[in-house]
């Protein structure tokens, strides 16, 4: 059957028919060698192979995954998403011009804020949810890459993929998305248009909170990404054998962990917007959230796994709330089969973030007793 005719569940399941044909095993083996023999007329017994910084047969199968997952033609594998998005904005001249969303996870802002200061290029940040501003900040004058995050990190904004889309072509830039909290499963941005997708694939798409890794995925190739590979080869910034492999291992349940946790997701987010100590809930597949319509349509099979709430009564009540978890992890990440909460103005409160916002990623663990973990903690 033709990779292209199968659904995701199939693609991960079968990890992209990367069994061992010379022991036979049905999993992917692992090649932990950082170099490769040639024969005696020096040519190399296998042609892929010379060298591990960009030469590794479970790395290339890791990406063929990935790829056929997003619906993209190429999948390029590094070793953290920020490693990814480096690599991606390194391709901007000096003196360029980015459009970057506003709100969204404040590592990818930081980073870039930093390296257009050095690099003199104008970094345009605009609320992306409105599609109105980003249309015209793409229309301000031509960039090189229009950068956005649905839904974003930890405000759950959603934005319109293809109208994105439209506005950064008409800038000349690339548009890419960073799909971490919709993972390939709930969102395929290229299909609306985005030219590169980058997640995150510490996150949900490893799913166990063991394996740092970053991938960006293209629909097409091209200049600009073929720059980017050169690039990853170039500085090294490529992923190891064993992580790639236990990537490719959590990647095979991808889909059937993402289902539990989006529904399991749904339902804290309904406990909480009836909670009367919690101020808000932003989530995505709330009726009463501002994206929902729009998520509807973008996303398929459930919201997502991330939400965030406000708790009433201040940084105080909050931090109060998280104190008294128990199922809930107080950690920084999210997508991994273990439920987490974290208070994000502790982690950035130079960011204007709420004091008593608390963003939780939700697990794979029974619904009921999360709830009731929550409804301890908030006071029933």
């Amino acid at each position: 059957m033709d990779p292209k005719d199968m659904k995701p569940a199939t693609l991960a399941a079968q990890a992209g028919g990367a069994i061992d044909l010379q022991s036979g095993g049905v999993v992917p083996p692992i090649q932990p060698s950082t170099t490769f023999v040639r024969d005696r007329n020096y040519a190399p017994l296998n042609a892929a192979n010379t060298y591990a910084r960009d030469h590794n047969d479970v790395v290339r199968q890791a990406e063929q995954v990935l790829a056929q997952m997003d619906g993209g033609a190429e999948a390029l594998l590094f070793p953290s998403g920020m490693a990814a998005i480096a690599a991606l904005f390194r391709t901007v001249p000096n003196r360029g011009r980015v459009v970057v969303q506003s709100g969204i996870y404040w590592g990818t802002t930081k980073w870039i804020r930093e390296f257009c200061a050095r690099r003199d290029i104008e970094m345009v940040e605009v609320e992306a949810s409105d599609t109105a501003a980003l249309e015209a900040a793409c229309a301000a004058g031509a960039a090189q890459i229009v950068w956005i995050e649905t839904p974003s990190n930890p405000w759950l904004r959603v934005v319109d993929i293809r109208a994105a889309a439209e506005a950064a072509h008409g800038a000349g830039a690339l548009l890419v998305v960073d799909g971490t909290a919709a993972t390939p499963i709930l969102s395929n941005p290229l299909a609306l248009g985005a030219d590169m997708v980058m997640h995150s694939a510490t996150k949900a798409i490893n799913g166990h909170s063991d394996v740092l890794a970053g991938v960006l995925v293209t629909r097409a190739g091209g200049l600009v990404w073929d720059e980017i590979a050169n690039d990853r080869a170039s500085a090294g910034a490529v992923i190891g054998a064993f992580e790639a492999w236990l990537l490719l291992r959590g990647m095979r349940t991808l889909p059937l962990r993402v289902e539990r946790m989006c529904q399991n997701a749904m339902a804290v987010a309904e406990f909480l917007e009836d909670h009367p100590k919690v101020e808000a809930v932003f989530y995505p597949g709330l009726a009463s959230h501002a994206g929902h319509a729009l998520a509807q349509q973008q996303m398929t099979g459930g919201f997502g796994f991330l939400l965030s709430f406000l708790v009433k009564g201040g940084r105080a009540a909050a931090l109060e709330v998280a104190g008294r978890l128990n199922l809930f992890h107080r950690a920084t990440s999210l997508g991994g089969v273990e439920s987490l909460v974290e208070h994000r103005h502790t982690i950035e409160p130079h960011t204007g973030i709420p004091e008593n916002l608390l963003r939780i990623s939700v697990g794979i663990e029974d619904a009921d007793d999360l709830i009731a973990d929550l409804g301890q903690a908030l006071g029933q």
